[in-house]
């Protein structure tokens, strides 16, 4: 199981990497909407960059979960202690809510504050949140607690994973995969649609996964051995 050495200071890193997660994605999201300088391709890359950025600059710190579904995952498959779910899953929602804020403040309420609305039917909707969600919990899985993957690869493939998700399911359901990255918008906007779903499928994927990788990674009489927790969007 995987723990931070100052519990203080990655609960902290978890809020700032969650702001700059939010600030960035949903921030080019209204962009794009104020201005028209930014296409969904655009959108798309933001998402992952920015990941890639926090996990690269904050995985030491903290893991770099920047999502409840992730600190919840690792909780399930007994990498991450349950202790400090609560400061993450705070911290987490805190960092989402004050950059939407932030947002507004500067950009107004364009975009819908880069809300995630679902442009399917719920049943679809659901689905498309909770694929997507399980390639990034068994990517996240996969290079966070396997000693085979090679050191350095965590951040590009957890943001290169954003990406693709993003631009596949943006124009869909929103493309969140993070109950945090959604609470946000709607706080600051007030925009509550389907919001159980933006908690559920992400959680529910994440963490099937995660357990998904578990199995399959696991070598006959070993265990997959325990790695530094790093995170997603």
């Amino acid at each position: 199981m995987s723990e931070p050495a100052s519990p203080r200071r990655a609960i902290v890193a978890e809020g700032v990497g969650t702001f700059l997660l939010v600030a960035i994605g949903p921030g080019a999201a209204m962009v794009a909407a104020k201005t028209g300088a930014v296409t969904h391709l655009g959108v798309a890359l933001a998402f992952g960059a920015i990941v890639t950025i926090v996990v690269a600059s904050t995985g030491h710190l903290s893991g770099a979960h920047i999502n409840p579904a992730v600190t919840l995952g690792f909780w399930s498959i007994r990498r991450f202690p349950a202790r400090l779910v609560p400061g993450y899953l705070t911290a987490q929602c805190v960092g989402a809510a004050l950059a939407a804020f932030g947002l507004r403040w500067i950009l107004g309420p364009v975009g819908k504050l880069g809300a995630t609305i679902p442009a399917l039917s719920l049943e679809r909707s659901f689905a498309v949140e909770a694929v997507c969600s399980a390639l990034l919990g068994f990517v996240i899985a996969a290079v966070a607690t396997d000693e085979r993957v090679p050191a350095g690869i965590a951040a590009m493939a957890i943001g290169t994973t954003v990406f693709a998700g993003a631009l596949v399911a943006g124009p869909l359901t929103g493309g969140s995969f993070n109950p945090a990255r959604s609470l946000g918008p709607a706080l600051a906007g007030g925009g509550w649609t389907a919001h159980w779903l933006y908690w559920v499928a992400p959680i529910g994927g994440v963490t099937g996964g995660m357990q998904l990788y578990g199995r399959l990674g696991r070598r006959p009489g070993s265990p997959v051995s325990a790695g530094v927790a790093t995170g997603g969007p």
